[in-house]
């Protein structure tokens, strides 16, 4: 028979209760969870559209818009928002496949996703190279093919063609896709482990970025080198994006939250602004001490150097902590097209290569200052926005249609049926 003093609160009794049965909702509850669905983070949309846009801008030679971009200001730039971005958004959309479907059918759906990226890489380079062998053969000048790194691919086209197919032949500016199929293609392993143990997974994942510093790890390249983001260290950025989708960044509010951690986060970006300050302003250059200049340098960008990643995750903690999830701004008509943008990524970024070339093209045949330099950089910018608004447009065009079909058959049916 139980006690009278059973339900007071505060009783030793209803407290070993309570923590009995909250040991067993923890033991029962799912390793990882996930949003409600049909959620849609603007955040995230956001600031896969700015990079998109600031990669864009990074590829055209130095201009006006230049300077706006991340890379100026800090260690990281760009390539980490949107790695972070694509780990983060994959693990949303296909860990709610792998709780509720199975791995099987996750992982089906994950190497559908893997060829659409695939055949858009292809497609991409193919325009790429017509673009570049056109533009040199009509101008006559072959510094284009040797800038662009094309040069192999008309020495042996039949060789260049199969290691492009490889993804181990790329042109400039043709380094993103790859890295993100190859990790594309262990996100089935990804999410199973961390529906086992999410922090196990990214502590191995942790484990795997230092052994590639420690016995240089790469994948090498065609016609010689290595690949310019290596998988094996920025797998980092995108097994972390994952982790924080899948619960971490709920676990981490607290910390997130905390006036240390934003106070850290400043001084680290003011540090970094002052370090890379020395790189465009020789005449700062004594006050970097000799010794913290020979542990910082060089920065290495291809095994993602910790200081870039650092200064990544200062930038995303101020950025969760100042712009939160329901911000007003984020249903701004002047923030729809960044946006627009963010939610068409692999189309856009597609695009944007394709524009920097010829942004290259004209700045190097015109010779128009800095107002030509800033009109090229705004024009390449609406043209992917009038696209991505364009495929937005058609997409809701198409479902409006699909649901029409779908009614006028469901009224053929109920009418058949009432005959």
């Amino acid at each position: 028979m139980s006690s009278i003093a059973d339900p007071i609160a505060g009783s030793p009794v209803a407290d070993a209760k309570a923590k009995a049965e909250a040991a067993k909702i923890r033991a029962a509850a799912p390793a990882i969870t996930l949003p409600a669905a049909g959620e849609r983070e603007l955040r995230l949309d956001l600031f896969r559209g700015l990079a998109l846009w600031l990669i864009f801008i990074d590829h055209l030679p130095a201009n006006l818009l230049t300077w706006l971009t991340l890379r100026n200001y800090g260690f990281s730039d760009a390539t980490e928002i949107f790695i972070f971005i694509s780990g983060y958004t994959a693990a949303f959309v296909y860990g709610r496949a792998m709780l509720e479907a199975g791995f099987v059918i996750a992982t089906a759906r994950i190497l559908r996703r893997v060829w659409q990226i695939y055949v858009a890489h292809v497609f991409l380079f193919t325009i790429f190279l017509a673009e570049i062998s056109y533009v040199a053969t009509s101008f006559e000048n072959p510094l284009y093919t040797e800038e662009m790194g094309i040069m192999d691919f008309l020495k042996q086209p039949d060789v260049t063609i199969v290691q492009a197919l490889l993804l181990r032949f790329r042109p400039v500016n043709m380094d993103v896709l790859p890295l993100y199929i190859v990790l594309m293609l262990f996100l089935p392993l990804i999410l199973w482990l961390m529906k086992w143990k999410p922090d196990v997974t990214l502590g191995l994942s942790v484990l795997l970025y230092a052994l590639t510093w420690q016995f240089d790890l790469y994948l090498s390249a065609y016609p010689n080198g290595f690949w310019a983001f290596n998988p094996f260290a920025w797998q980092l950025l995108f097994v972390f994006g994952a982790w924080c989708a899948l619960g971490g960044a709920r676990r981490m509010s607290r910390i997130l939250s905390s006036p240390v951690t934003m106070w850290i986060c400043i001084v680290y970006l003011v540090a970094a602004f002052f370090v890379t300050l020395t790189w465009y302003v020789p005449q700062l250059g004594h006050i970097m001490p000799k010794v913290i200049e020979q542990w910082m340098y060089p920065i290495n960008k291809t095994d993602l150097d910790v200081l870039r990643f650092a200064h990544f995750l200062a930038l995303a903690a101020l950025t969760v902590r100042f712009l939160p999830r329901d911000w007003p701004g984020l249903k701004s008509p002047w923030l729809r097209p960044l946006i627009l943008c963010g939610q068409h990524s692999l189309e856009i970024f597609c695009l944007g290569v394709f524009l920097a070339f010829a942004g290259h093209f004209v700045l190097a045949e015109v010779s128009g200052g800095a107002a030509l330099h800033a009109l090229i950089s705004v024009s390449g910018i609406l043209i992917m926005w009038g696209m991505a608004w364009i495929i937005s447009w058609y997409k809701h065009s198409a479902d409006k249609g699909a649901s029409r079909t779908k009614s006028t058959v469901g009224n053929a049916d109920l009418a058949g049926g009432g005959a």
